[in-house]
């Protein structure tokens, strides 16, 4: 018999490869850390940064609002662009021959 585990405790494991040609600027980001926790925390910064900024967009759009200036916004909603693109390019589904 197994057991069920709480899926909100349950850590996410992630083996991915991935090439230059696939997104060069992410690769050059995380390239320049040798392999292991180094690279793996700095995929993790990105991603947090990513998901801060494609939900202050969406909350942004939801409600009408402009963006305030970022000096208006509090500490925690803080986003590095930079880090932000990087990460939704990252995880964007890849291009096919033929689409846009």
């Amino acid at each position: 018999m197994t057991q069920k585990t709480d899926p909100n405790t349950e850590p996410v494991r992630l083996l991915f490869e991935m090439t230059r040609e696939d997104n060069p600027r992410l690769y050059d980001d995380l390239i320049r850390f040798n392999k292991g926790t180094k690279r793996v925390n700095r995929l993790r910064f990105l991603a947090h940064e990513g998901l801060l900024a494609q939900n202050w967009l969406l909350m942004s759009v939801a409600d009408g609002l402009s963006r305030p200036p970022r000096a208006v916004l509090p500490a925690s909603m803080s986003v590095n662009p930079v880090a932000a693109g990087h990460v939704v390019q990252a995880f964007d589904a890849p291009a096919i021959d033929g689409e846009d």
